[in-house]
């Protein structure tokens, strides 16, 4: 039995009639770029997250360059963040000129661990980013308290969690801005790069939509240098489609988790995801910890069954950062992970017994015990 990491076949088979209908709506009309679909699908975003402005771009990194540049952040400033995550949430900081300042996580959670933020807060702090990594929300209550009581700004990376919550509030809706990534293996995906800046504030979201065409307005009239970064309206029409599909497809990865769990909890050597009573997770990926690691991987690769680990490296130790000071031992929490997480295929489309292949497949590498 093959079981691939992520099976967009399976995904878009459905889909696919309503999508063709939808893009031949923008032939139809030849408008490519800032085409009326870009306007639809930010208003439907709008109303499925609760969220009063959202902003389309052209990926979920561009989400994260522009919303530092509306911030104001930049040269000599520093943004606290977390080093397990993906490669963009750092260097969003870094091309803002400004400087990432890392804090070790919850070895629960995988998320930025709230107790440690304040401890690296200094003059210079201007903003913290946390991440909702895997699709579960980080800790939003104590978040935003250490931000009011410091006077500083959040950005929420929502690449991987669009839809999760936190004490029953939708993510991208604590902060000043809020960013997503639709790309294609992300829970909506596109047919390539798109992504969308969220937030609350009339001020912000007039600078966001203005700095992603270049800084202009009007036209040919530019207050500040900004970005070539505009939501491709053929990706926006793919996303209409989707977004409705989208609520379905969370509930049934839960479903899927929920299977994973109850098959994998007594199994030695590994542990399932731990998921914070407050917080609803959208299971971007089902990440487990485990004992022999790449052993385990391979054992499941060789079986047909996709895998990955998210992320081997945590960003404090890559060598672009090296200018930062970090070292081996400064993140406890995040290196021993990098060297124990594996996430399994937890997309909706699954089957029971592919489901059941995956889980008995563990389950008989543990028992070996070679």
């Amino acid at each position: 039995m093959k079981v691939p990491m992520l099976d967009l076949h399976a995904q878009y088979e459905p889909l696919m009639k309503d999508i063709r209908a939808n893009l031949e709506k923008v032939f139809s009309t030849h408008h490519y770029i800032m085409g009326e679909q870009v306007k639809e699908l930010e208003e439907k975003m709008q109303k499925y997250l609760g969220i009063k402005h959202a902003i389309g771009c052209a990926s979920g990194t561009d989400a994260l360059v522009i919303a530092i540049k509306a911030l104001g952040i930049g040269e000599g400033d520093e943004v606290i963040t977390t080093p397990f995550t993906f490669f963009a949430t750092a260097s969003s900081i870094w091309r803002n000129h400004a400087k990432p300042v890392f804090v070790d996580i919850d070895p629960q959670t995988f998320n930025i661990d709230p107790d440690q933020i304040e401890a690296a807060i200094t003059p210079k702090t201007k903003a913290i980013m946390p991440v909702h990594l895997f699709g579960q929300s980080a800790d939003m209550d104590r978040i935003m308290a250490i931000a009011r009581k410091h006077n500083l700004k959040v950005i929420e990376d929502n690449a991987q969690g669009i839809g999760c919550t936190w004490d029953g509030k939708m993510s991208c809706s604590f902060g000043d801005i809020g960013t997503l990534s639709f790309f294609p293996s992300k829970n909506l995906g596109a047919m390539g790069d798109a992504g969308l800046c969220l937030t609350n504030d009339d001020e912000l979201a007039a600078k966001l939509r203005q700095l992603r065409v270049h800084g202009e307005n009007p036209k040919y009239f530019h207050k500040w240098v900004g970005f070539n970064s505009r939501l491709d309206t053929l990706q926006a029409a793919v996303l209409l489609v989707k977004l409705d599909a989208l609520a379905d497809w969370s509930k049934a990865r839960r479903a899927n988790a929920e299977f994973y769990d109850s098959e994998l909890d007594n199994v030695d050597g590994i542990i399932t995801p731990y998921i914070d009573p407050k917080a609803v997770s959208i299971y971007n990926q089902y990440t487990l910890i485990c004992e022999r690691r790449d052993e385990l991987m391979k054992y499941l690769q060789d079986k047909g069954i996709g895998c990955a680990v998210y992320y081997p490296l945590p960003l404090h130790l890559q060598e672009c950062f090296s200018d930062l000071g970090y070292k081996e031992g400064d993140m406890p929490a995040a290196e021993a992970l990098a060297q124990q997480v594996l996430s399994i295929p937890i997309y909706p489309e699954l089957t029971l017994e592919q489901k059941q292949y995956v889980t008995d497949s563990i389950k008989e590498f543990y028992a070996k015990g070679e």
